[in-house]
């Protein structure tokens, strides 16, 4: 068979590979999209991130079309996590990293979302071939050059590139070709059952858009409002309870709602849908993982075919877009000849790593301030038969990977103190949440943990708005590159 020729070869059609291929044919690249399956089509992860609609939509054109679109707006979080007995909201708006006219996000439904990202891929003039899977991908053992795929009639066709970024998500086996293997978390190890409602309860105005995080003794649930009526809920429960998910679904979601009082009154009046894209009830294994190589030579994992993370946080389509975004700067620089193609995705991957990482923590460190130890947040001590520590050591001695007690790989003291002080930090600020003091919100988002996860997306989102009139960044590591001044490209720092 003859190769058709492109510049970049893109391996799904969600926001990660959606982005990636907008990014880099508004720089002239030729560039091939394909998509195992039609859209619109049903996926998980509704809830967005400012940055994510503020920052890297706009700079892809998408924003007028978002607006329109009739998305709840979200405009912080609203949790009751821990011993605390009513729920607590924080605001976007009260983050000086966050412009106050867009200190907000949306609540999506999915099918509806990467419909318009992948339309506007289209319109940019990217190839888009929907009901096309790919095989495998064309190595000479040097780099990646290509794939071979198949389309909706069955015929196989082969199409080559300079570059293949894997898009897939995380049930795709293609990552596997960039070499490396794919790295569970030990304790973060999630199953999620869910559905959706109609005409479930609201949070009052002006936060009736918010996700409603909730956490009780087997686990946490979600409540994310997707309009006036439809609400995605969802329960996560540790491996350890997998029996709770188990059977007849129907039974095991009620059995979840019926032991959380506060899900148990937002779905009184409320009703299931049973039919259509809805009217199924999943079950997700979420477990949070990364790739030991997240490139090699001519091949690029982006989104979740690099790494995923527990989505309490709405953190998904945020990694997947900036990665995204990374991945684009990194491929427009080495077909402009500016940047060495090591140093370009040296840059895409530690920076997209010390993302994951920051979201990672985060979660850590939330997770420490449930104080039920009957709780599956503290099954460590448990999983661990650790008699020394106490749950919250035991705990992090586990997911940093030192549970074993060779002393070669123990430094989990320093990890220990460090996720102490940054929790006791975030619980203070919580706390004044809780207490209705004024300056709670904004204690919160001033935490270390909270601002650390807040700043790359933030950074996006200004430059974004400003554009060419946005000031160059100093580099993120020691000799590192910074985004270009319209955020397309990798440059070298003027900056130490």
């Amino acid at each position: 068979m003859d190769a058709e020729e492109f510049d970049v070869i893109v391996v799904g059609g969600g926001p990660a590979g959606s982005t990636l291929s907008a990014l880099v044919t508004m720089r002239g690249a030729r560039v091939l999209l394909l998509e195992k399956e039609v859209f619109p089509r049903y996926q998980i992860g509704e809830s967005l991130l400012p940055s994510t609609v503020h920052g890297v939509c706009r700079m892809i054109g998408v924003s007028d079309e978002l607006a329109k679109a009739g998305f709840p707006v979200k405009r912080g979080g609203t949790f009751r996590w821990g011993a605390r007995p009513e729920p607590w909201t924080f605001s976007f708006a009260v983050s000086p990293r966050v412009a106050s006219p867009t200190s907000f996000a949306y609540q999506v439904e999915r099918a509806k979302f990467d419909k318009i990202l992948l339309d506007n891929a289209i319109r940019l003039g990217v190839d888009v071939r929907q009901g096309c899977t790919v095989q495998d991908v064309l190595d000479d053992g040097e780099r990646v050059h290509g794939v071979k795929y198949v389309d909706s009639d069955g015929r196989e066709h082969l199409a080559s590139a300079r570059f293949v970024v894997d898009a897939s998500g995380n049930t795709s086996r293609l990552h596997t070709k960039a070499g490396g293997r794919r790295e569970y978390s030990e304790y973060f190890r999630s199953l999620a059952l869910f559905g959706y409602f109609e005409n479930g309860k609201r949070l009052p105005e002006p936060v009736s858009g918010n996700i409603l995080s909730v956490a009780f003794d087997s686990g946490w649930f979600w409540y994310i409002p997707l309009s006036r009526t439809l609400t995605s809920v969802g329960a996560v429960v540790h491996r350890n309870m997998a029996e709770k998910v188990q059977g007849d679904p129907e039974q095991a979601l009620m059995a979840l709602i019926k032991e959380c009082p506060l899900i148990s009154e937002y779905l009184e009046n409320a009703t299931r849908v049973t039919e259509g894209k809805y009217g199924q009830l999943r079950v997700r294994k979420d477990y949070s993982y990364h790739n030991t190589r997240f490139w090699k030579p001519g091949m690029i994992l982006i989104g979740d075919a690099a790494c995923f993370v527990d989505p309490v946080f709405s953190s998904g389509v945020h990694l997947a877009t900036y990665s995204a975004l990374l991945a684009a700067r990194s491929i427009n620089s080495i077909m402009a000849g500016t940047v060495s193609e090591q140093a370009a995705l040296s840059e895409f991957e530690a920076r997209y790593r010390r993302e994951y990482g920051v979201f990672y923590e985060f979660l850590m460190s939330f997770y420490q301030m449930n104080r039920d130890e009957d709780s599956y947040f503290w099954a460590a001590k448990q999983v661990t038969n650790s008699e020394h520590a106490t749950e919250f050591e035991a705990f992090v001695e586990l997911v940093a990977g030192v549970s074993s007690g060779e002393s070669a790989l123990t430094e989990a003291g320093a990890l220990v103190e460090q996720l102490r002080a940054r929790s006791a930090e975030l619980e203070g600020a919580i706390d004044k949440i809780a207490d209705g003091t004024p300056s709670g919100s904004s204690s919160m988002l001033r935490s270390t943990i909270v601002k650390q996860a807040m700043q790359e997306g933030s950074q996006v989102q200004m430059r974004a708005l400003l554009g060419k009139d946005a000031a160059q960044e100093a580099p993120l590591f020691p000799g590192g590159l910074v985004p270009s001044l319209d955020g397309l490209h990798w440059e070298p720092s003027a900056q130490p």
